[in-house]
């Protein structure tokens, strides 16, 4: 499988986990494909050379390439970490438009030499874009291969919640994150429960703190990434990498039986009145590689206006790229 942005943050805190097989299982053997731009291909040598020294007995192989002939061959999984990063000055309009041409690119080569079955996640932002431009670019791949990564929002929900609360991460289950993965975003615990004291108690029930729950815990999951990169000066790296691993290991080995996930998916036939021709952020379950939106969900005037706006973002985006992907 490859990982694109092999010689970034992100991918050297991934890329262990994925060869030591906390992703794909403990008996599958893994071949790991590094792509990058040509100036990085040095760098990919030391990370090549790291994961030797790691004498992991799972990983068979490691490709450093900056070739996507070589980097999307006969693929099961890809995880498109690299993308342009937004620059001091930068409109909003020229970053969609750097990664447009990005991910038509990667999206074309997918097309051409990955298996139909290939399972694709976006992280590179504007994810959920560059996801939809990826999709459309590989007509032949069914939209439901391809997926973008909210999950790292969902388990900063999860763990905000948790602490509030007192209790371990595993005691929260069914946050959702909506919509698109940037300040718009939506982090929803109406439907979330909380086990207290060997209780499944509503996350409402359990927090006890309505305005918190309405107001600062929404805006620290949405500006998260901002407060790390203002205290780190770099971006998440070691938290995005662990999301990526959970989503991936959910989408290969399914959810559990009662519990969704949050990620961003085609909204094709959703039944909460999204627009349909965007990757949008739902609760989904998954059974045999396969994902299925939660369906049946009451959404309050509250969740509505939320879902609404971070929707309209989407389009607004979509749009913009679209025109580009067209030039």
């Amino acid at each position: 499988m490859p990982v694109t942005g092999a010689a970034g943050q992100i991918a050297y805190s991934l890329l262990y986990s994925i060869a030591k097989g906390d992703v794909f299982g403990k008996d599958q053997p893994i071949i790991l494909v590094l792509l990058d731009i040509p100036p990085m291909l040095p760098v990919l040598d030391g990370v090549v050379m790291e994961l030797q020294d790691c004498a992991l007995p799972l990983l068979r192989e490691v490709i450093p390439t900056d070739k996507v002939e070589v980097g999307f061959k006969d693929l099961d999984a890809a995880i498109l970490v690299g993308s342009m990063p937004r620059k001091e000055g930068m409109e909003r309009k020229d970053l969609l438009k750097a990664n447009v041409a990005i991910f038509k690119t990667q999206g074309a080569a997918l097309e051409k030499y990955a298996k139909k079955t290939v399972r694709v996640l976006v992280v590179g932002n504007p994810a959920n874009t560059n996801c939809l431009i990826a999709s459309k670019s590989a007509p032949s791949i069914p939209k439901e291969n391809f997926s973008c990564l909210t999950r790292l929002d969902h388990n900063r929900a999860r763990s905000q919640v948790a602490m509030r609360c007192g209790v371990p991460a595993d005691a929260v289950k069914n946050v959702i994150i909506w919509g698109n993965h940037s300040s718009t975003q939506y982090p929803d615990v109406h439907h979330a429960m909380v086990n207290v004291h060997g209780k499944e108690v509503e996350a409402y029930g359990a927090v006890k703190d309505d305005s918190w729950l309405k107001g600062d815990f929404i805006s620290t999951v949405q500006l998260r990434g901002a407060a790390v990169i203002k205290a780190r000066k770099l971006s998440s790296a070691m938290s995005a990498a662990k999301a990526i691993c959970d989503h991936m290991r959910d989408w290969w080995f399914g959810t559990l039986d009662g519990e969704f996930m949050s990620m961003g998916v085609y909204a094709g036939g959703n039944s909460y009145g999204i627009p349909e021709d965007l990757i949008y952020s739902f609760p989904v379950h998954i059974k045999n590689k396969s994902w299925n939106i939660h369906d049946g969900l009451p959404v309050n005037d509250f969740s509505r206006a939320k879902m609404d706006a971070t929707a309209a973002e989407l389009v607004e985006e979509r749009d913009t790229a679209l025109s580009f992907l067209s030039q």
